[in-house]
């Protein structure tokens, strides 16, 4: 085994035996892992591996099985977060998407990094709904998907009102639409703001305000995209569109 010391981020645990628990922590350094935590009703790090916890955890790193926690120090638990169930139900989506991006004990510390950002802007308050669509479009190419959202497919003309094909896997311009009868008739802004969205940088993020209505027309367009060329379909992605029928009522 290796020993390594490793910013973590808890994605989830379970039970294992009586009073053990698999506990699945994304590592900066280490990739996913899964990790055997013994006795945890006596443990000190019942607190700790809780999910969305962020730590840095001291392991012993099994590549051929499970890993173990040494210890831990600096952690870091998003209260504004855990206490929204709307914006929890979104963290722990964008989480999921994480978890099924890259194979276990795979490093991609870029990855984690990016995952890490985008909990601490939900927990500063930022829209956590955009803030999982920019999640989603940017973390595309994980899965082997790349789609430009930038220029027309056929003839690469940009700054005009875009319309998407599946057939072509990318942007029409007007001049081409009739390539495509099937085209999606997106409203334009659509594919103008994954076009940024494909491209922004947190670190210039300050501010975020999109009204309802386009916040609708993304979450269905951007549905598509995952049907369509992934099939993805995780619990907690079906958690949030629950929550979109009966959440009106508890908030």
């Amino acid at each position: 085994m290796q020993t390594k010391e490793s910013r973590g981020l808890v994605l989830f645990n379970r039970n294992y035996r009586e009073d053990d628990k698999l506990v699945k922590i994304f590592t900066e350094t280490a990739g996913k892992r899964m990790f055997f935590v013994k006795h945890i009703s006596h443990s000190k790090l019942a607190s700790v591996i809780q999910p969305l916890t962020l730590a840095d955890f001291f392991m012993k790193i099994n590549d051929s099985g499970l890993s173990y926690i040494d210890d831990v120090k600096e952690v870091q638990t998003f209260k504004t977060i855990n206490a929204d169930i709307f914006r929890l139900s979104y963290a722990s989506y964008i989480v999921a998407l994480a978890d099924a991006a890259i194979e276990d004990g795979r490093h991609d510390a870029p990855l984690f990094a990016f995952l890490v950002k985008t909990l601490e802007l939900m927990e500063q308050g930022l829209d956590y709904e955009i803030l999982t669509n920019i999640f989603e479009i940017q973390i595309l190419d994980r899965f082997g998907i790349q789609l430009n959202f930038h220029d027309c497919a056929l003839c690469h003309c940009a700054g005009l009102p875009f319309d998407f094909s599946y057939k072509y896997s990318g942007l029409l311009c007007p001049q081409h639409y009739e390539k495509d009868s099937y085209r999606s008739h997106l409203d334009p802004n659509v594919p103008y703001l994954l076009d940024r969205f494909q491209s922004i940088s947190f670190e210039d993020l300050q501010t975020i305000s999109v009204k309802p209505e386009m916040k609708q027309r993304l979450r269905r367009f951007i549905d598509g995209i995952y049907d369509n060329y992934l099939g993805l379909h995780l619990r907690s992605k079906k958690f949030i569109d629950d929550l979109s029928k009966w959440g009106d009522i508890m908030k």
